[in-house]
């Protein structure tokens, strides 16, 4: 450790000098310089550098969980410990997470559909259960407002709409854009709160169009759409916050280049055993 340390300092300080202060010989160095790395400190920087290009792939947004399954997926058999320790050695660390704010408006007098998803997130089959949600980003030019439809059995994000206008437009657009993708058959349950856009008649028109059964949320219960929640939660920090937007095009390239660039396609998901959601889409499809 006292050699690489002199090693690493050797460009501003003389050798003889830095070999006298941490009471070392100047011999002893120099052996050690020729020496060939030995087996483990090469595996060590093998490691180190395949961390930090997983770490760096995944716009910093994987910490030790993530990346130890990425490892393994390569075929390289790693345990938590020692990412953990290459992680710590490198300084690495994922994103820091912010609280999430809830904007659901539902003082309004619109029909309410009873809540037929019931928190029932996992086992479903591709296109039989979607949820939906709104969203918001600050831009140079005011709110940006983002709607998103997810299909729960590979958490992909199948359908979404921006809008500078928190509207019924909005979510209508983005559950037309997952229809026209994907064509589901009649009956997938369509679940999102209970705020006024999805409650619009425009909107419900469209789930009885589409012959979906309409399901919404508890009042004030977030853990109703947690999915949908959670999504935004990772849209937010792992790209929104770490990046100021002048303007709304600007804001919608960037949020669409991750959504279909990085979360479908690259973006380990722990809900679907820690593959990509299009991944995870072709496997329960061949199932």
């Amino acid at each position: 450790m006292k050699y690489a340390w002199i090693d690493a300092h050797r460009d501003q300080f003389s050798v003889s000098r830095l070999c006298r202060q941490l009471e070392v010989s100047r011999t002893g160095y120099c052996q050690w310089r020729r020496r060939a790395p030995s087996r483990r400190a090469t595996a060590t920087a093998a490691l180190d550098a395949r961390v930090a290009a997983i770490h760096a792939g995944s716009q910093r947004s994987y910490g030790r969980p993530r990346i130890v399954r990425q490892l393994r997926e390569e075929g390289v058999p790693v345990g938590h410990e020692r990412v953990r320790r290459s992680l710590q050695r490198q300084g690495l660390r994922s994103v820091y997470r912010r609280p999430y704010r809830v904007t659901t408006d539902s003082a309004h007098r619109k029909p309410i559909a009873p809540n037929v998803l019931d928190r029932r997130f996992d086992g479903w089959g591709v296109n039989q259960a979607w949820v939906a949600d709104i969203t918001f980003i600050a831009t140079g030019e005011g709110w940006l407002y983002l709607a998103c439809v997810m299909d729960l059995a590979s958490r992909r994000i199948v359908g979404w709409s921006m809008s500078d206008r928190i509207k019924a437009d909005v979510v209508c657009q983005a559950l037309q854009s997952a229809y026209g993708r994907r064509t589901p058959p009649a009956g997938l349950i369509m679940h999102s709160d209970r705020g006024s856009q999805y409650a619009s008649d425009r909107h419900r028109q469209l789930l009885k169009d589409y012959q979906m059964t309409p399901s919404m949320s508890r009042r004030a219960n977030c853990w109703d759409n947690s999915a949908m929640e959670s999504f935004f939660k990772t849209l937010k920090v792992e790209r929104i916050y770490r990046h100021r937007y002048a303007t709304r095009s600007l804001a919608r390239l960037d949020i669409v280049a991750w959504i279909e660039g990085f979360y479908n396609h690259r973006r380990l998901h722990s809900s679907v055993g820690y593959k990509t959601p299009v991944a995870a889409e072709s496997i329960s499809v061949a199932a």
